[in-house]
């Protein structure tokens, strides 16, 4: 079963899955949030990291890299005394480095968003061989589901899911390349 046979009617996967997963996202908070929720569901289920998203957006302030990026010992200690959140030392640690790659990356690019549209289009191989030498703790599975939560590469929504033309009528990213060959305009 896909994601859009089990999430419609969902608490809590329904709405995600309506309103954001696949939908493109261009704004570095909102990427980066994506970035970080991804990281830290390795390991767990994707239900645990939504109950425990309005905890993360608290506990990394908005997911503001530049906030994020000057946290030091200190923050790193409250982030895992933190319930609400994973506190995995690893995890955290790749967040704080990464929000300081996405701030190097808007003095390169302009901004996150930039950046994977001056690398686009890649395969999904191409994509993880990119971020792993750019970005912490970013394997092919996490990369993945980056990618294709924020419609940088396709298969997040089946093409007979309701939800994907609403996708493609705000022209993501993937849908202006020949990589999907199961791309088609409905």
């Amino acid at each position: 079963m896909s994601y859009c046979d089990v999430a419609p009617r969902h608490e809590w996967h329904g709405p995600y899955h309506e309103t954001e997963y696949g939908f493109p996202l261009t704004d570095d908070a909102g990427l980066f949030e994506r970035l970080v929720l991804e990281i830290n569901q390795a390991g767990l289920s994707w239900l645990t990291i939504l109950r425990k998203r309005e905890a993360f957006r608290r506990a990394y302030d908005g997911f503001d890299p530049e906030i994020v990026a000057g946290y030091r010992a200190r923050d790193r200690r409250r982030l895992l005394a933190d319930p609400g959140i994973i506190r995995n030392r690893l995890k955290i640690d790749a967040a704080i480095a990464n929000a300081g790659k996405i701030l190097e990356l808007r003095g390169t690019h302009g901004s996150f968003a930039g950046w994977l549209e001056a690398h686009h289009p890649r395969s999904k191989d191409e994509w993880v061989k990119l971020f792993r030498t750019t970005f912490r703790f970013t394997g092919g599975e996490i990369v993945g589901e980056f990618l294709m939560s924020t419609g940088h590469l396709p298969g997040a929504h089946q093409p007979t899911c309701p939800v994907y033309r609403k996708i493609l009528a705000l022209d993501p990213m993937w849908a202006r390349t020949p990589l999907d060959p199961r791309r088609r305009r409905a």
